[in-house]
């Protein structure tokens, strides 16, 4: 039985494109890979994120930041939460990553926010990956 696992195809996918410095990529999506985009995109991660392609399969653009330098903004991602091992924390144990420089996003009751949104909500949930 195959294992498939979107969140982390995705944040791969966001990892090789950065490295590779691609201007944009298209990638599958749902909705929840969709507003996880957005998340990265709303914290400065990403430049622009768009839907291309709605029917059958919904199809993502993504556009990437660069520094002065030409390194990606994303230094690099980190799956917290697998299919194997969930990772769920409550409202007072959602840490910060590398003391507040990145962000972890947390799937909560309210949706996908960043560890700084559910802490301030007073929520806990699954954290899906960390990002700096």
């Amino acid at each position: 039985m195959a294992v498939h696992d979107p969140i982390s195809d995705f944040l791969t996918i966001l990892k090789n494109a950065g490295r590779a410095r691609q201007q944009a990529v298209e990638c599958k999506g749902s909705h929840l890979i969709q507003r996880l985009a957005e998340l990265l995109r709303d914290e400065g991660y990403l430049a622009n994120v768009k839907v291309i392609k709605e029917r059958p399969q919904r199809v993502l653009k993504v556009s990437f930041k660069y520094d002065a330098q030409q390194k990606s903004i994303i230094r690099n991602l980190r799956r917290v939460s697998k299919p194997s091992r969930r990772v769920y924390v409550g409202h007072k144990d959602v840490k910060r990553v590398l003391g507040g420089l990145g962000i972890a996003i947390v799937s909560t009751s309210q949706g996908l926010l960043t560890d700084r949104q559910a802490r301030k909500a007073g929520l806990g949930g699954e954290i899906l990956c960390e990002v700096w």
